[in-house]
């Protein structure tokens, strides 16, 4: 990729707000790379966090997405941008799916279980399993009823970066497609995608990686990856 962050451009403090929404499992923290990237270019970023096993895709969705909105309000952004990792993004598909957001920009998913995930099909069963990732955890399965293919195509400008890469080759194994140790790069693409882009990188740090990014930066301006 040649001189990707010649390409990034600043804009007017403040005039835009990024949404980061985490994954499963995960706080916010492990969005504070890219937050703090992102507000190098000017963005207000608003990085929520919520509980992720407390309840399941759709009382978080309402709740801590609704929260960040309400806040953006009291700031008066021009554009509402969202940065998502894993879960993260079927939060949003689960939240668009009842209701509009006004100045909604562009999206970027990163590694989204957009058509569930073989992991939960064949570990969903397993205490363990629900112990760890709670009710929310328990809908990203692969099968028709999945929230995330219950939610059907998407109506906003979306770009997809899924990896390609695993920390995990255990949970891998379960997955009969290239995937990043959690999603396949195939079921993280949905109808309705603007653009799709796949990375060597793994589930658990896809979000931290500078080129990742950069190129979720270049989509939120431009509605598009560098290639």
């Amino acid at each position: 990729m040649e001189n990707l962050t010649a390409k990034l451009i600043p804009i007017d403090k403040g005039s835009e707000t990024i949404i980061l929404l985490h994954g499963l499992f995960r706080t916010s923290r492990s969005m504070n790379k890219a937050g703090e990237l992102l507000a190098a270019y000017g963005y207000n970023i608003i990085n929520v966090d919520y509980p992720s096993r407390s309840a399941d895709i759709g009382a978080l969705a309402q709740q801590y997405i609704g929260q960040a909105l309400k806040q953006c309000a009291t700031e008066g952004v021009k554009k509402i941008h969202f940065l998502t990792h894993s879960m993260g993004g079927i939060l949003l598909r689960d939240y668009l799916a009842n209701q509009a957001i006004d100045k909604l920009g562009r999206v970027v998913m990163l590694a989204p279980p957009n058509q569930g995930s073989e992991v939960v099909d064949k570990l969903g069963s397993w205490r363990l399993f629900y112990y760890l990732n709670g009710p929310a955890g328990l809908q990203l399965g692969t099968g028709s009823n999945s929230v995330p293919n219950r939610l059907g195509p998407v109506n906003f400008q979306l770009g997809v970066i899924a990896g390609s890469k695993t920390a995990n080759p255990f949970l891998s194994r379960l997955i009969p497609d290239v995937n990043d140790g959690k999603v396949s790069v195939s079921r993280a693409q949905v109808a309705g995608m603007q653009d799709f882009i796949v990375m060597p990188y793994s589930h658990p740090f896809i979000m931290r990686r500078v080129a990742v990014i950069e190129q979720a930066l270049h989509f939120i301006q431009q509605g598009y990856f560098a290639r």
